[in-house]
């Protein structure tokens, strides 16, 4: 089966405006997700999808496939399922533009579900809440799921609640935004009509609950560090510097130089 990553990005970032074009440790923050995600031996190809030609110009600078999309997109699973029409994919792979330390092995696990259940539609990573500021924060997704690992509902609340616990200890997860649809399912979703719940919560996933699908959750033990605003890519840059796999593909062009 063919799995393509489509990473959507586009310049008017109502948090951020430019960010996917924001340095770090001089590559712009795009490369660094796409570079990244190119190095999975369970990819076999890297799209960015954007509506922005100087996001495109400097994937394709870089040797990296670009694919322009209309401007009017209000979620980015709609902007993936329009790129997916003009690629050849059994699998795609939604990877959000802002999270520069995405890693390789990430994308076995995310993907083994599909192969081994073809009932399932659509995966979707996760990680757990270590910090207490994280979990308050409007910008991070949080994730619960029943036994069999299928979410129960999605919010940028912090769910489940901490009063209601007691003092008792629990897990909490975040959605990571990384996310592998089968092709077919991703168009059938983009279709669907805009759901209650999306438009309050702000959380494409909710769409699928909503209209009956399930949404397999898979958890990863890496450590994923989102860019949601100027004081997270001040930290990234900071952290960018221990990483262990930034020099692997730093002085690297990436794979394919395609147009669409």
């Amino acid at each position: 089966m063919k799995t393509i990553a489509i990473i959507p990005a586009r310049m008017a970032s109502t948090r951020f405006p430019g960010k996917p074009l924001a340095d770090i440790l001089g590559l712009p923050m795009i490369e660094h997700v796409r570079r990244r995600v190119a190095m999975s031996p369970d990819v076999d190809e890297v799209v960015v999808a954007t509506c922005d030609r100087e996001i495109a110009d400097v994937v394709q600078r870089a040797g990296g496939r670009a694919v322009m999309t209309a401007d009017t997109h209000e979620r980015c699973t709609d902007r993936i399922a329009e790129a997916a029409a003009v690629v050849q994919a059994d699998i795609i792979v939604n990877v959000q533009g802002d999270e520069p330390f995405v890693r390789p092995e990430m994308f076995g696990p995310l993907l083994r579900p599909l192969l081994e259940d073809p009932e399932l539609h659509c995966t979707n990573l996760m990680a757990e809440i270590k910090d207490e500021a994280e979990f308050q924060s409007s910008n991070v997704v949080k994730a619960v799921f029943d036994l069999r690992y299928n979410a129960i509902y999605f919010s940028r609340e912090p769910i489940p609640s901490a009063r209601k616990a007691g003092g008792v200890k629990y897990k909490k997860f975040k959605q990571l935004g990384i996310i592998a649809f089968r092709t077919d399912f991703l168009g059938r979703f983009a279709v669907l009509p805009p759901s209650p719940l999306e438009a309050l919560e702000s959380v494409d996933m909710l769409r699928a609950l909503e209209h009956g699908y399930k949404v397999r959750m898979v958890e990863t033990p890496s450590e994923v560090v989102g860019v949601d605003t100027p004081e997270d890519l001040r930290r990234a840059v900071q952290l960018m510097r221990g990483d262990d796999i930034f020099n692997s593909y730093s002085i690297q062009k990436g794979q394919g130089s395609e147009q669409e």
